[in-house]
């Protein structure tokens, strides 16, 4: 019995403990709703910036949603009755959500609520108040983003909530952002010269542009010894940023002679074996780049749950699109103009505004938006160079193209009778080799790998009739440049040019920079004119 009875107390115990607990956790709730209320009384923005200060105060994260509706301006209240809502929708009807819970209550006409206005001052506050309120968050991921918040936008008021959290914070990439948050807060503060010192060491250590502003603010009101401490930490920044700059034009060239390889590549493969100069070539890309529309429109419609998927489905069918038409093309026009470049080039030319214009008539001038999926979206920061995934997915995606080509030209039975006409078409045709079916399927391999570049330009450029018009001129270059027939040639050339192009950007501008590409070209080819991997042609008969 005296145990029955202990257990009873000790779980009574436990149950009103319990109670009072929740009482608690609850009486904060009522406390915020009371003072979000005096946001209807504020006639001017320092009277709200004194609520807002209040609600920062009470250090509870109800408080959160609240200021984030009222820096979106979607925090309004109710004229009849004076209660406060988040909005959302648009239009002349709202729906109207509990601001604190985000729970949606009802629908109110716009012209029965009144919106509490913040002006940009006042969003900067917003945004700082919330970076301390998240710092107590069982988020690893917002406590970070509330440390950077405080770094960017330092606040000597937050130094004990920073030391708080720092002597909790057991996640090492958190705690090192909590650390720069704090050394940012103690450049402002009245701490000991030792202290600020060691921030100044703690802040050159993030190395980017927003440590350059911090420090060279702190720089003006230091004296002495850290006035020269700061200067010399925001010279090693600058340094280390001039190296990083020169990495991104690195990075940015990359990513353009990427693109370049994809237009390029099936270009390259059809000048090589069959001599023929397609003017028509950019409108495969283009087809390529509409397929991929066509495919998201009828996803969207259809089936919106595979949105992720929609490059993987329009890669195959932008190729056999492309390809399609490139096979028409060559059957019906190119075989009967071979030994004739110039009625070649004219004919191609007539196809492509032909096509330019087939596509005006169907999708309309106007650009076509087509989505990136969502593990195409975004970016992230390698040291201090930005990355964008659409553009490191389309690098990888050029490569496996690339990779796939060349094996196929090495180990296949299509790819060595391609290498034999390209060195030598009497002779394989003396072998056997049917030369007018490999140039056909070889129009149609470059026509459909330029439609697979369709697919990938789209997530990086305007879908539009003039899409391939854009890429046409700098595919031609690459090929003469790297040597024509040559896929290693038209690798190097393409990120070769790429760099090149970001490089003398800055200096020369986009148009006057592809000016000085052209005539380096021209006087290359006056030296090289087979290009830097020279390739033996058909024309060259032993």
């Amino acid at each position: 019995m005296r145990v029955l009875k202990r257990l009873l107390v000790t779980l009574l115990a436990v149950l009103v403990g319990g109670l009072i607990m929740a009482q608690a956790a609850q009486a904060d709730e009522p406390q915020i709703r009371s003072i979000i209320e005096k946001f209807t009384t504020a006639k001017k923005f320092n009277q709200t910036k004194v609520i807002i200060e209040e609600l920062t105060a009470t250090g509870d994260p109800l408080v959160v949603p609240v200021l984030n509706a009222l820096s979106a301006g979607e925090l309004y209240f109710r004229k009849s009755d004076k209660q406060i809502f988040a909005i959302s929708g648009k239009g002349k009807t709202l729906t109207i959500l509990d601001p604190i819970t985000r729970e949606t209550v009802s629908e109110e006409a716009r012209r029965t609520l009144k919106k509490i206005k913040v002006n940009n001052k006042l969003r900067r506050v917003i945004r700082d108040a919330i970076g301390g309120l998240t710092l107590a968050s069982s988020d690893p991921k917002t406590r970070r983003n509330a440390a950077k918040i405080l770094t960017k936008n330092p606040d000597a008021s937050a130094l004990e909530a920073l030391e708080e959290a720092l002597v909790k914070e057991t996640d090492n990439d958190v705690k090192t952002s909590l650390q720069q948050a704090h050394a940012a807060a103690i450049l402002i503060s009245n701490r000991s010269l030792e202290e600020k010192t060691k921030a100044v060491d703690t802040i050159a250590k993030i190395g980017n542009r927003d440590a350059v502003a911090l420090l060279s603010a702190f720089e003006k009101k230091a004296e002495g010894d850290l006035k020269t401490n700061t200067a010399k930490a925001i010279s090693k920044i600058e340094n280390s940023l001039k190296v990083w700059g020169m990495g991104q034009n690195i990075w940015y060239g990359i990513s353009l002679g990427s693109v370049l390889l994809l237009a390029a590549i099936g270009l390259a493969i059809t000048f090589g074996v069959m001599g023929v100069i397609n003017m028509a070539h950019g409108e495969m890309v283009m087809l390529g780049a509409y397929t991929t529309f066509m495919v998201q429109e009828v996803i969207r419609d259809s089936a919106p749950w595979l949105m992720d998927w929609s490059l993987t489905i329009a890669i195959p069918l932008a190729f056999l699109v492309s390809g399609g038409v490139g096979l028409i093309l060559e059957r019906g026009v190119i075989r009967h103009l071979y030994g004739r470049p110039l009625e070649t080039l004219l004919a191609t030319w007539g196809v492509s505004l032909i096509l330019q214009q087939a596509v005006r008539t169907i999708f309309g001038p106007t650009n076509r938006e087509v989505s990136n999926p969502s593990w195409m979206s975004g970016s992230f920061e390698l040291g201090h160079l930005a990355i964008t995934w659409n553009r490191l997915y389309i690098l990888i995606f050029a490569l496996a193209v690339f990779g796939v080509l060349l094996w196929a030209f090495n180990h296949t039975s299509m790819g060595l009778q391609m290498r034999a006409v390209t060195q030598n078409r009497r002779m394989a045709s003396a072998m056997g080799i049917r030369t007018p079916w490999v140039d056909a399927l070889t129009f149609m391999l470059g026509s459909g790998i330029a439609g697979m570049a369709g697919v990938a330009l789209s997530q990086i450029d305007n879908v539009s009739p003039n899409l391939g018009q854009s890429y046409i001129i700098d595919s031609f270059m690459v090929v003469v440049f790297g040597g024509v027939g040559n896929l290693w040639g038209t690798l190097v050339g393409a990120f070769s040019l790429g760099i090149v192009n970001k490089f003398l950007e800055p200096y020369a501008g986009a148009v006057l920079g592809k000016i000085f590409v052209l005539v380096f070209i021209i006087l290359f080819i006056q030296k090289r004119p087979r290009g830097l991997f020279a390739l033996k042609g058909r024309a060259i008969e032993t």
